[in-house]
């Protein structure tokens, strides 16, 4: 699979539609295959509750990467820590660092500038991506990326260019550079965008498609999550569809049209995105049980893929 060879997935959509869930599957799988795994969540203060902890069955996460189990550490990245990296690193000495933290003006201005708020947590993410181990090797071997929203993700995806016309120079420009460069390299990085298959979920989710390709954002795959299973032939569906009408409506009818509804939704994708589109169907499990279930399916599909090449 091609999320493999990528060292930064962004997992993105619109609110609802599972990916922090499938932020956490993903992890799994990454962690199965023999991967170091950090899995992050941008959020705008530490206190929150973490969703991502609550599906991969943790009790929370913090600023710093903690281990939730084999091969997988969480962390949460916040503006405030990313600001607070920043000046460290500018100003060379941590007890300024601090200082300048702790005052309410610069905190002020860093929270209320325009892009500096995503400048923070772009720059937590270059922190995190150059720790290395004692004998040089990352110290994560992927990193997947829970982001908040849609606009959060195009907002990160539109910093670089946005930051550079104000402040081209200096150690800001020379970061924001760098973050350029991370966000564009098909080698490194990767967009995953989850959709549900459902008319204004695929319209939200072709037009995000658009708008990372504007930033050349490099697409991994789009995922439909919470597919509905279709029990019919095409044979069975025909006549299923011709008893509903001549004697219905028939017990299961509502369940008949959500499934054509994603049936079309599904045809949408595969006719205007150019992308992989990949398959979740709609389970009854819930919580980590159902991270870990999608994380078991998608490393059995893994290991047929594999054989299958063989």
């Amino acid at each position: 699979m091609e999320l493999f060879s990528r060292r930064v997935l962004l997992v993105t959509g619109k609110g609802g539609v599972g990916k922090t869930t499938l932020t956490a599957a993903l992890a799994r799988l990454l962690a199965y295959s023999g991967k170091r795994v950090l899995v992050a969540e941008v959020a705008s203060e530490v206190g929150e509750p973490s969703a991502l902890a609550e599906a991969l069955g943790a009790p929370g996460s913090s600023e710093q990467p903690i281990e939730l189990e084999r091969r997988i550490r969480a962390v949460r990245m916040t503006p405030s820590a990313g600001h607070r990296g920043f000046l460290h690193d500018t100003l060379r000495v941590r007890l300024l660092a601090e200082a300048a933290m702790r005052s309410h003006a610069i905190r002020r201005f860093l929270t209320a500038a325009p892009a500096f708020s995503e400048m923070g947590v772009l720059y937590r993410l270059l922190e995190l991506l150059r720790q290395k181990r004692p004998d040089g090797s990352p110290e994560f071997e992927a990193i997947v990326v829970d982001t908040p929203a849609t606009g959060h993700a195009l907002a990160i995806a539109e910093l670089p260019e946005v930051l550079l016309k104000i402040i081209p120079g200096g150690p800001i420009g020379s970061a924001v550079r760098e973050g350029l460069s991370l966000m564009t390299d098909a080698c490194h990085t990767g967009a995953i965008v989850v959709t549900l298959p459902e008319t204004l979920p695929v319209t939200e989710a072709i037009e995000l498609i658009s708008g990372l390709k504007r930033r050349k954002v490099p697409l991994t795959a789009l995922v439909v999550n919470r597919m509905p299973q279709d029990p019919f032939t095409e044979v069975e569906r025909g006549h299923a569809e011709r008893i509903n009408a001549a004697e219905g409506p028939l017990f299961g009818a509502r369940a008949m049209q959500r499934l054509e509804r994603a049936r079309a939704a599904y045809a949408r994708l595969q006719a205007e995105v150019g992308l992989p589109v990949g398959i979740v169907p709609d389970l009854a499990a819930t919580g980590p049980e159902l991270t870990e279930t999608i994380a078991l399916t998608w490393r059995g599909l893994e290991a047929r893929h594999e054989a299958a090449n063989e």
